[in-house]
């Protein structure tokens, strides 16, 4: 049996979870488990997750940091995989983080994010979310940079180990935004962090509702202010919640 665990934070994801099940479904190998954790949704969400025959968890605490800890604790896997609701990945997911995590130097990864969506692919957005891997930790944490920290962002389905998800803190529940790049700040304490060559699909909804110069605009600015130390809390009000 694989030993990695795939656990969705969700909250009104009626519109895409379903094909990002269905995804899953066909993973070869298969994942240990599938964990939907549920943040209160009022749509046909958690209705779509039990058709899917994954398990589907109330969350305690609403909020994507608590509800991803919340799939954290319950999950039983070695491996922890973090995805969110609107991505989809390559049926060798498993095997790919699995062969990864051989390597006892590197503490987690994640993956190259494509944006795409029904009119268009974002190649611009896209090739600036993965520079930004590598530029921002470097600005921003260079001694961190040559440590191996890599800056990696929710749609680039970060994959660690259970124990070194749990030395590092997990998620800090109490962030509103940028807990996974607070989170890779954390975890290259215990070793490096790897940014896999392969891609994952993600939803371009941010953007089509922003639209381009906006959306660059706004990654930008909550991105530097972030590594200057500027709370989370107060970065969020520029980060409105988009479902489509």
């Amino acid at each position: 049996m694989s030993s990695v665990s795939i656990i969705i934070p969700t909250l009104n994801e009626a519109q895409c979870l379903g094909r990002t099940l269905r995804h899953l479904s066909i993973l070869v190998p298969a994942a240990r488990e599938v964990l939907v954790i549920d943040g209160g949704s009022s749509d046909e969400t958690v209705a779509i997750a039990h058709k899917a025959g994954v398990s589907v968890i109330a969350a305690k605490k609403c909020g994507r940091a608590a509800q991803m800890n919340q799939g954290a604790e319950v999950a039983t896997g070695e491996i922890l995989c973090f995805l969110h609701a609107d991505t989809l990945v390559p049926d060798d997911l498993v095997a790919i983080i699995e062969q990864t995590l051989v390597d006892k130097t590197v503490a987690g990864g994640g993956f190259i994010s494509l944006m795409t969506g029904e009119k268009t692919t974002r190649w611009g957005v896209s090739l600036h979310n993965f520079v930004k891997s590598y530029y921002a930790p470097l600005l921003f944490r260079p001694h961190l940079f040559f440590q191996g920290l890599r800056l990696l962002f929710g749609d680039q389905v970060i994959f660690a180990r259970r124990a070194d998800f749990w030395k590092s803190g997990g998620f800090d529940s109490n962030l509103p935004i940028m807990e996974e790049a607070d989170l890779c700040v954390k975890l290259v304490q215990q070793g490096r962090i790897h940014l896999v060559n392969r891609v994952v699909l993600s939803s371009d909804r941010r953007v089509a509702h922003w639209g381009f110069l906006k959306a660059t605009a706004i990654y930008l600015y909550i991105g530097f202010l972030w590594g200057l130390g500027v709370s989370p809390q107060y970065l969020k009000q520029f980060y409105e919640d988009v479902r489509s």
